[in-house]
């Protein structure tokens, strides 16, 4: 029987992101290019650092909106930010408060990228009326190993529940599974989508707030997941190791995974110790665990279904809104 106070689906809700993002060219069009084929109706791109040749083809989609984040764009902040976070979280805060054009608004990274099992738009639209924020959550990619016969990645999600977490992530990841939260290297929390009628709001990296009271966000968008590409490759992984070490995902203050007593390693700390005790091939043992699409850490996976095959196929979305740039595909 359907609920007679429940509202029908809208399909002219409107939703948008804002990311603030410092990356190539290919990255950052793959980026806009995937959420405008989902139907976003705004994208708000902050350049922390310009990139002329995104820009130039980022300004032949009107529903992209971009700042470049000059000395004249901080000069209304107060000036610079030193911590990429605090940049983040003020250039969204600026996209939400200043017309953003949208009903609905998420904060996300330039590495991340929504994946619907149905139109975003429909979700938002069915949500309660008195529901102001969700949440979406988070999988990671794993690394191909010997898989390029297959269209797309494997992904690995993670129990919600915490002792199931805890009891999965020993089993799936064996020697490293009791300092990781779900397996993951970076974030369990996912990002929220905010309805734009809010005043005052300040966005945060994972949360929403106002005059300094966070934002429920219990309800999530459970049809929708957060493809979150961290560590695409051990290369990539150490490239951005030292950074996600000192001032990253992987830095000193951020608290480890939870367990009954207490007493597990934070990354930072865990990985410190691999690399003091084994240098660079200790972090290679902990990658190919935790972060490499073996064929045994699939079997694992899938055996608490925790495995997801996702085909993104940024090159071929890629060249449908940016044809200008289809012969730099490589992907």
């Amino acid at each position: 029987m359907t609920d007679a106070n429940a509202p029908s689906p809208d399909p002219t809700t409107r939703w948008g992101i804002v990311a603030t993002v410092k990356a190539d060219c290919d990255a950052i069009l793959d980026f806009a290019a995937h959420h405008l084929a989902l139907g976003a109706h705004r994208i708000h791109l902050f350049l922390d650092e310009d990139n002329p040749e995104a820009r130039a083809a980022l300004a032949t989609r009107p529903r992209v909106q971009v700042t470049v984040c000059d000395d004249a764009h901080w000069a209304r902040w107060d000036g610079r930010p030193e911590k990429h976070q605090a940049r983040q979280t003020k250039n969204a805060t600026f996209a939400y408060r200043r017309r953003p054009g949208v009903d609905w608004l998420a904060h996300i990274d330039v590495d991340e990228f929504l994946w619907p099992d149905r139109p975003i738009g429909e979700q938002l639209a069915a949500l309660p009326d008195d529901t102001d924020v969700v949440r979406v959550y988070p999988v990671e990619a794993l690394a191909p190993v010997d898989d390029s016969a297959h269209p797309g990645l494997w992904f690995k999600s993670y129990a919600r529940q915490q002792a199931m977490r805890r009891r999965q992530t020993a089993e799936i990841y064996p020697e490293f599974g009791p300092h990781l939260n779900g397996g993951f290297l970076s974030h369990v929390a996912g990002k929220v989508f905010i309805r734009t009628r809010i005043p005052k709001v300040n966005f945060r990296i994972h949360n929403g707030f106002v005059r300094g009271e966070q934002l429920s966000a219990e309800t999530s968008l459970a049809e929708t997941k957060l493809c979150h590409l961290h560590a695409r490759d051990f290369d990539h992984f150490l490239q951005a190791y030292r950074y996600r070490l000192a001032r990253g995902s992987y830095r000193a203050d951020l608290k480890p995974a939870p367990t009954p007593d207490g007493a597990g390693l934070n990354l930072n700390a865990l990985f410190s110790l691999l690399e003091t005790e084994g240098g660079e091939a200790a972090l290679r043992r902990f990658y190919a665990e935790v972060c490499e699409a073996s064929p045994a850490l699939r079997t694992r996976l899938a055996d608490h279904d925790q495995l997801h095959r996702i085909d993104l196929d940024l090159a071929a979305k890629r060249a449908r809104f940016f044809p200008q740039t289809a012969s730099t595909v490589a992907k």
